[in-house]
């Protein structure tokens, strides 16, 4: 609970509050992993596609190029004629004039049938190709709200294993802020044995000149670095110029 344990803002930010709607840094590590694991998928189906549409971009252009139509034309006359009224003549006409055949042909082929007929992919079909990605993308940027949800059906089911958790995270908090108060004091100290620099000296001297520009030219926490409001405290040295929020100080 925040009344038995008031969490700094560099705490703040490595837990997950359950009922805020942003998603929080250790969430978004493991949804960026999640992301990273569809880049993979999205190659495969972008070269699957470029493939097709590739293939098809060769058979158009064999179908338009490669057709061939080819045209046969053929006449073919025979006559014989006998002449006479004789019996020999009558008779030969008779005969020969059987084979007098006339005709004429005309053929007209294409290699149509054994070009191909290529059919390419619409946009609604890709689209569909793409709609399942797209639908895993959006899981792996949602799946972070029921995943919230993990640690209050276990607080439900084993109770006795909650609280034993609330007070291990509990005395953690406290090693770890008694460890950070220890290495930012000694920043602190550290920071303080250096000279200041020409710009924070300037900066000064322009707060100093001129008070109504200390709206615009707002100094920071030491340690945390939020923007100077009413409530910062200046440390009570005279040649010390840190400052430090509320909750720092």
């Amino acid at each position: 609970k925040q009344t038995l344990l008031p969490l700094l803002r560099e705490e703040t930010s490595s837990f997950i509050f359950p009922c805020k709607l942003a998603v929080q840094r250790p969430e978004l590590q493991y949804m960026v992993m999640e992301l990273l694991r569809c880049i993979p998928l999205l190659l495969f189906l972008l070269f699957v596609c470029g493939l097709d549409h590739f293939i098809f971009s060769i058979l158009s252009i064999i179908q338009h190029h490669s057709f061939i139509e080819y045209s046969y034309q053929t006449s073919h006359h025979l006559s014989v004629n006998v002449m006479g009224t004789s019996l020999m003549a009558q008779l030969l006409r008779t005969t020969i004039g059987a084979l007098n055949t006339s005709f004429d042909t005309e053929v007209e082929t294409s290699n149509l049938a054994c070009l191909p007929q290529p059919t390419g992919m619409t946009r609604q079909q890709y689209l569909n190709t793409c709609l399942p990605l797209g639908v895993l993308a959006l899981l792996c940027l949602a799946q972070v709200y029921p995943f919230r949800l993990r640690r209050a059906i276990a607080a439900f089911y084993f109770p006795k294993r909650e609280k034993t958790r609330v007070l291990f995270l509990y005395n953690k908090l406290l090693r770890q802020r008694k460890n950070f108060l220890h290495l930012q004091r000694g920043r602190v100290a550290r920071r303080a044995r250096q000279p200041p620099e020409l710009g924070t000296l300037l900066l000064q001297w322009c707060r100093r000149r001129w008070p109504w520009l200390r709206r615009c030219l707002r100094r920071r926490c030491t340690l945390c670095g939020t923007p100077e409001t009413p409530r910062h405290r200046p440390c009570p040295n005279p040649d010390c110029f840190a400052l430090y929020c509320e909750s720092c100080w």
